[in-house]
């Protein structure tokens, strides 16, 4: 009937934008939470001359993203030189001798190490592969090679993948597949990640992905 149709297909336009609102306020309402969290830390230590201030830093909704995009370039620009790079491999030695600690913060940065590393190949490249069985296929990403312990156990060459779940790819399985078992696409990664997220209902527009056989 006309009156479902018209409502799913306004639903249609308005959810994406919906949906990037409500992240983007999300986002902005945990770092000022953060932000306010940082505010009411120097309170405590800081004069009574200073709490007012402090008050009407604290009630402007936003401010607590500019400081982090700030922050972030500042650090960014120092650690690009040799004495930045210095201070970071201090910061990083002082963090790695913390004990329990020191778990989670090396686990962490070396996978964003490898993963926004621009000379990394980390979802550098689209993969077509066959998972969960033989003959379904699915998109996955490579993530590099099997390498240590593990890579002494396997005859052969394999590659390292990343299989994403649907419609949320921040979840998803690790897998090593032997390089001959998967097809790689020309598709980009940003292509394929939007093929995964809308559930093969935005179908990349390139021509020369090659086909499984």
């Amino acid at each position: 009937m006309p009156f479902k149709k018209y409502l799913i297909t306004g639903l249609l336009v308005w959810l994406p934008l919906a949906i990037t609102v409500w992240v983007m306020a999300w986002l902005v309402g945990l770092l000022d939470g953060v932000f306010g969290g940082l505010l009411s830390g120097l309170g405590a230590v800081m004069p009574e001359s200073v709490m007012p201030l402090l008050e009407r830093l604290r009630a402007m909704h936003g401010l607590g993203v500019i400081l982090v995009l700030a922050v972030l370039l500042v650090t960014g620009s120092l650690v690009s030189n040799v004495a930045g790079r210095w201070w970071l491999v201090q910061w990083d030695k002082m963090f790695a001798n913390i004990p329990i600690f020191k778990t989670v913060y090396t686990s962490v940065k070396k996978v964003s190490d490898t993963l926004f590393s621009s000379n990394g190949n980390a979802f550098r490249k689209a993969l077509l592969v066959q998972y969960p069985r033989n003959g379904s296929w699915t998109i996955a990403f490579l993530t590099g090679a099997p390498a240590g312990e593990v890579a002494a156990h396997l005859a052969g060459d394999f590659v390292s993948v990343y299989v994403p779940t649907t419609p949320n790819p921040t979840s998803g399985f690790f897998l090593m597949l032997a390089r001959a078992d998967v097809i790689e696409l020309d598709m980009s990664v940003d292509e394929a990640l939007t093929y995964v997220i809308s559930m093969g209902t935005a179908v990349p527009t390139a021509s020369s992905n090659p086909a499984p056989h």
